[in-house]
């Protein structure tokens, strides 16, 4: 990694890409769902990614380095162009439910609308209490993870999970109260 990050050699960057390129467009994918759009991103990342080599400072793998520098950059163009990754991530309930509705078993209708309820709530958070509730709950990140990402303590991502938690908690309950009235 030295070698590559000191010679800025791009054609080094041939084992990057053979190295990390499978990770990086499986993550574009996460944010896309289109693979065209996922490989456009991911080609991007690997451009912006021979200027930026030089900023790995080894304080990290670079695997996770690389993967915060790729969100970083699925966040940026989603943003830029309006799009919103997490709610074009969601689930879409009314497939869902018309899928599973066939089963008619009343606990998995229940399960079913609590499901729809939850996705409601979320839609009615703020953007940054979403994104750490996806990658700690839908993405399976772990709190060292997390605290990489962010680069801020442990402590500090319990407490932004507790808060997000809590905030859609909030809003579940809201959208239920509502839904009953």
């Amino acid at each position: 990694m030295d070698l590559i990050v000191s010679r800025q050699d791009p054609a080094q960057f041939k084992v990057l890409y053979e190295r990390y390129g499978q990770m990086v467009f499986n993550k574009c994918m996460s944010f896309s769902k289109n693979s065209q759009e996922a490989e456009d991103l991911c080609q991007d990342i690997f451009l912006k990614l021979l200027g930026k080599i030089s900023t790995f400072n080894g304080t990290s793998k670079f695997s996770t380095w690389l993967y915060a520098f790729t969100f970083n950059h699925c966040v940026n163009y989603y943003h830029r162009n309006k799009f919103n990754k997490f709610e074009k991530n969601a689930p879409n309930i009314e497939q869902m439910c018309d899928e599973d509705i066939s089963q008619t078993n009343e606990d998995n209708f229940t399960k079913l609308l609590k499901l729809e309820k939850l996705n409601e709530a979320m839609n009615l958070i703020p953007t940054d209490d979403k994104q750490i509730l996806i990658l700690k709950y839908q993405e399976f990140k772990s709190i060292k993870e997390l605290r990489v990402f962010y680069n801020i303590s442990e402590s500090a991502i319990k407490m932004r999970l507790k808060r997000a938690k809590q905030k859609l908690l909030n809003a579940f309950d809201t959208f239920q109260c509502e839904a009953t009235l």
